[in-house]
């Protein structure tokens, strides 16, 4: 398949290319300037938003839900850090496993009513811990809905205006935002889903605003600042990054941090990176701690990314 998008790679200058169509109707094609969907990929953004707030001393990683949020969250015994590292156990809107894909979630809950935090709680809030908190690593997108809740409570503000005054404009990534679908902003590439051959946008397959477990769009070169400014500790202090990038959790190819997945080779890290799926979105970018490269992969397609950043790292990361 045709890759459609754009890949940035930063190591020492800055190298870049786009491919494929923004809008299949109007024939607009991609540009490096393009922004993207990173579905998960902006989960995180809001981990570092709870970070913040450990530093302010609003929050702590071992604050419990259920005693941040007892009307939402009675029953959820879990922390902050559990939350954080999908480790809690609490119930999931959706399954990642199950049957009929992403879009089945919206055929009992219009994904056009989906905007905030708030409109995802009937979708799981009441069902049952699916295992005891701390027990093992389950990836799970309605921890980071709950995440999301605790920083509109402690902030005083909606969810992506928080995220976008803290992140977004801290780090000068004045491109990006959570759109709404329905009111996408020029230099935007629309998600496309191959079926039967022929082609539709996404627009009635995710959630029409994105959140505090993903749909953040951005800029190659958005992410590249985010990059920057994480790792010079515009966002973070040295501390606070340090515990956000660390791995706390140890998986059998790699670990997770707090929104984040660590590679490791021979116990030293080789790349910090991100990556999101959506019907209609790829992406994956990474920061390579060895010499401070940074790679950046965004599709408009539900798969291509990850052959991307491959084929990339091959030519022009590994050899050293």
């Amino acid at each position: 398949m045709a890759f459609s998008g754009v890949a940035l790679l930063k190591k020492g200058e800055t190298w870049s290319m786009a491919k494929g169509l923004a809008d299949r109707s109007n024939n607009r094609p991609n540009t490096v300037d393009s922004r993207f969907g990173i579905a998960s990929g902006s989960k995180i953004f809001t981990a570092i938003a709870i970070c913040q707030l450990v530093e302010e001393g609003k929050l702590t990683f071992e604050a419990k839900l259920s005693e941040l949020l007892p009307k939402a969250f009675p029953n959820f015994e879990v922390t902050i850090h559990q939350l954080l590292t999908h480790t809690s156990g609490i119930p999931d809107y959706f399954d990642e496993e199950a049957a009929g894909g992403f879009e089945q979630v919206w055929t009992e809950h219009p994904m056009y009513l989906m905007k905030t935090p708030s409109d995802f709680l009937p979708l799981f809030q009441n069902r049952p811990m699916q295992f005891e908190p701390g027990e093992k690593f389950q990836y799970n997108n309605a921890g980071f809905i709950a995440l999301g809740l605790v920083i509109e409570k402690l902030t005083g503000m909606a969810f992506i205006n928080a995220v976008e005054e803290r992140i977004f404009t801290r780090a000068d990534m004045n491109e990006s935002g959570y759109f709404s679908l329905d009111r996408l902003p020029a230099q935007t590439a629309y998600g496309y889903i191959e079926e039967d051959g022929a082609w539709r946008t996404n627009q009635y397959a995710i959630p029409i605003q994105g959140g505090a477990d993903g749909g953040a769009f951005v800029t190659a070169n958005d992410m590249l600042l985010f990059w920057e400014r994480l790792m010079d500790y515009t966002l973070l202090s040295e501390e606070m990054t340090r515990s956000l990038l660390t791995a706390h959790v140890a998986l059998e190819s790699e670990g997770y941090g707090y929104g984040v997945w660590i590679q490791t080779e021979n116990e030293s890290v080789v790349k910090y990176h991100l990556m999101g799926y959506d019907p209609g979105v790829s992406f994956h970018s990474a920061f390579y701690p060895k010499d401070g490269s940074i790679l950046t992969i965004l599709s408009n397609k539900s798969t291509g990314a990850s052959e991307a950043m491959k084929l990339i790292e091959g030519q022009f990361l590994k050899a050293d």
